[in-house]
């Protein structure tokens, strides 16, 4: 058998293929910019001597922005096209990014995290939702593992950068910038490999918070503790005396935790109930981040275990989508998904602020109590979910 017949019995023609690799290449891109970004910005509000709190608020903009801009993705994509609609979102991203080295004063930062933010959240919606559509049936998983791999990498790569560059001066943004603009690339050449957004009941996205709450909720436990990881834990470092270098490197281990689940995740997701792989996910999710501050001065252990806190909460986010595609299609899985990363933007909101506050009552590991709380809270839902709606999302 050729690999093209391989794929195309597997449900992979031609067009289809070209779409998900398209969606799935400008997207990560965007998390290697955004992966640099997000500790990078921590990073300079840190050295300007601000607070926990004030670094968690403007970095809770970015759920902020999610919340006002996902409403409207869905409708906008219907009328221009999933694909124009993404590049034009890239644009917009890759031309704020630099403003954050040019402006220096906190309140054009929390206006730019608004822009910023509300362009990546609306490129997010619109690649997962075209790989989703895209997607076969039998391999829905699978493809939403090779899609979270590859974006892990990019996320992987970010903090590497910024070891290797530092905090100071131009450089990063110059670098996050330019890797950002790479991403329109591979939606340009598949812009003819929109998925329909036909079909479906045309429920408001809002209805299926509670329709399929058990992937949609994921979104909001992964929005909250990733967000807040990003966020905090190269501080976390920094605050425990690791050197800037370290304290990158940390980041990057809960992004290489991410890398290797994501495809083992995705193909096992397509062979059991999502739902309880879910629990089981967030269970070990708990224990992983409650670990983490008694092996916090031994540094081989406290690597394994932030990469093993990456490794089984980034699923959350996988196998969530998944079970979304599979139960959902047409009009109803972009709503679906635009409800996904409205939750997951509501985490980003509520993750980093309250993580922040919980770094200031307990200096330095109030905010890895915060998250295994978001983690044990998305836990509890799941089981009462399972044990009340067997047959439900």
């Amino acid at each position: 058998m050729t690999v093209s017949s391989a794929l195309d019995s597997a449900g992979f023609d031609r067009q289809r293929l070209l779409g998900i690799a398209a969606a799935i290449g400008a997207i990560s891109a965007v998390g290697t910019s955004l992966s640099l970004g997000l500790p990078l910005l921590a990073l300079v509000m840190e050295q300007r001597g601000l607070s926990g709190s004030a670094i968690g608020l403007n970095s809770a903009m970015a759920g902020i922005a999610s919340l006002v801009t996902t409403p409207f993705v869905p409708t906008i994509a219907a009328r221009v096209g999933a694909a124009r609609m993404l590049a034009a979102s890239v644009i917009l991203a890759t031309a704020v990014f630099p403003l954050f080295y040019v402006f220096e004063s906190y309140a054009a930062w929390m206006l730019l995290r608004l822009v910023f933010h509300g362009a990546i959240n609306a490129a997010f919606v619109l690649s997962e939702f075209w790989i989703n559509a895209l997607a076969p049936s039998t391999r829905r998983g699978l493809v939403l593992g090779v899609y979270a791999t590859v974006l892990s990498l990019g996320f992987a790569v970010g903090p590497v950068i910024l070891a290797a560059v530092g905090s100071e001066g131009s450089l990063p943004f110059v670098i996050g910038t330019a890797v950002m603009a790479t991403s329109v690339l591979p939606v340009l050449g598949a812009l003819g490999s929109n998925p329909s957004m036909e079909g479906g009941g045309g429920r408001p996205f809002w209805r299926f918070f509670t329709l399929v709450p058990i992937a949609t909720f994921a979104a909001l436990a992964m929005g909250a503790t990733e967000s807040g990881m990003m966020s905090f834990i190269a501080i976390y470092g920094l605050r425990l005396g690791f050197e800037e270098g370290m304290a990158a490197m940390m980041v990057t281990a809960v992004a290489l935790g991410n890398v290797v689940s994501q495809i083992p995740l995705g193909v096992l997701s397509d062979r059991v109930d999502r739902r309880k792989l879910l629990l089981v996910i967030a269970a070990l999710g708990v224990v992983f981040t409650a670990a983490i501050p008694f092996v916090a001065h031994w540094t081989p252990a406290l690597l394994i275990l932030v990469a093993a806190f990456g490794s089984v909460t980034a699923g959350l986010y996988t196998v969530g989508l998944a079970h979304l595609g599979a139960r959902l299609s047409g009009a109803d899985l972009a709503a679906a998904n635009a409800a996904f990363i409205f939750l997951y933007a509501v985490g980003m909101l509520i993750g980093p602020a309250s993580m922040g506050w919980g770094l200031d009552a307990w200096n330095p590991h109030g905010f890895i109590v915060v998250a295994a709380c978001y983690l044990g809270g998305y836990t509890l839902l799941t089981a009462l979910r399972i044990r009340y709606r067997p047959k439900s999302g």
